[in-house]
């Protein structure tokens, strides 16, 4: 049997050791370590939301949520680092099962055409497409999660609800990324996802999450949450940008002023998950690319991919785990919980 996805960050693993050194403790054991993993008999809840004022940030911070969070991202971002979309790995059951249920999702997309309406925005029948993983998210999960582990499932489901975009508002952003991320990773804790997942959990689950997310935001014309306009690194998504420049580190020839480049793009975004966030930027907006993406635009001045990636995780931190906007929809339940990190030394 595969071992499990050690989400905690090891000595020795270069930079994103140092990244999490103050937050998860050297030495504390891997959070899903075989002991460590949740029995059958774990009380599992349902997670709401925790942090309700700015002053609760800090909860948030210290706790094992954030770590085991972070942890999960950059162990993610180690495992891809300088290989290409089309780097063979291994593909397991759970990560088809992942697959197929985001083929459900884009599948319901076709069957629910958007409306005639006069705002040219936030398309009404976002909410016809929403109300139904709303009512299937529970059995969609139980499809991916043995029946052992069926306990789980409302608790993991609720990640998945979160994670495509606001009902209400019809609009998507970083947050609802976080979202998907947050259940992936608690995939990883109950033992669904094992640490031989590592790349498919990348190039072929998230992959395939952006492209339904891409067709949800083209379709509803879905608007940006908490988007900062031309200083934000992207109206909708984060993490493939810092996976995606973690694939490109080292690369023989392709460099980050590449990626301005319209050629270097078209014949080389299938292998880079950056490159498909620059095509499809160039696809949704109109206009010289220094005007409507000018935080990529100065990023593309940094001489290496390594310095981006790393860039890039400190922005993450700072423009959205540690922005009160975007955390206080964060949910909390047993497996990522709000109480601080556990170490033992």
């Amino acid at each position: 049997m595969a071992e499990p996805l050690d989400i905690s960050v090891a000595e020795g693993t270069g930079s994103t050791a140092q990244l999490l050194a103050d937050r998860v403790g050297r030495d504390r054991k891997p959070v899903n370590s075989s002991e460590d993993a949740p029995p059958t008999t774990q009380n599992f809840i349902i997670p709401k939301k925790e942090i309700h004022t700015v002053p609760d940030m800090g909860k948030w911070k210290r706790s094992q949520a954030y770590a085991d969070y972070i942890g999960f991202i950059l162990t993610l971002n180690e495992g891809v680092k300088g290989k290409k979309l089309s780097f063979e790995y291994k593909v397991s059951e759970a990560i088809e099962k992942l697959v197929a249920l985001l083929n459900t999702l884009d599948r319901w997309i076709d069957e629910t055409p958007p409306v005639d309406q006069p705002s040219r925005f936030g398309n009404k029948a976002y909410r016809t497409w929403y109300a139904k993983l709303d009512q299937e998210a529970e059995n969609l999960v139980a499809t991916v999660v043995p029946t052992h582990l069926a306990a789980a499932v409302p608790e993991v489901a609720v990640y998945l609800k979160e994670s495509v975009g606001n009902s209400t508002r019809i609009d998507y952003g970083t947050g609802h990324e976080a979202a998907f991320a947050a259940f992936l990773c608690c995939l990883c804790k109950i033992g669904v996802l094992r640490v031989d997942d590592q790349i498919a959990i990348v190039f072929k689950v998230f992959n395939r999450y952006l492209e339904v997310m891409r067709k949800l935001q083209k379709t509803y014309r879905m608007e940006p949450a908490g988007s900062q306009g031309v200083w934000g690194l992207d109206d909708f998504q984060f993490l493939p940008f810092i996976w995606g420049s973690s694939q490109l580190i080292d690369h023989p020839y392709l460099e980050p002023r590449h990626f301005v480049d319209e050629k270097a793009v078209n014949e080389n975004h299938k292998d880079y998950m950056f490159l498909e966030c620059i095509l499809f930027i160039t696809e949704m907006k109109t206009g010289p690319f220094a005007e409507h993406s000018n935080q990529l635009w100065n990023i593309s001045a940094v001489p290496s991919w390594s310095k981006v990636n790393q860039g890039l995780i400190r922005m993450y931190k700072a423009e959205c785990l540690e922005k009160f906007p975007v955390i206080q929809h964060f949910k909390f339940g047993s497996l990522l919980p709000i109480h601080p990190v556990t170490s033992s030394c």
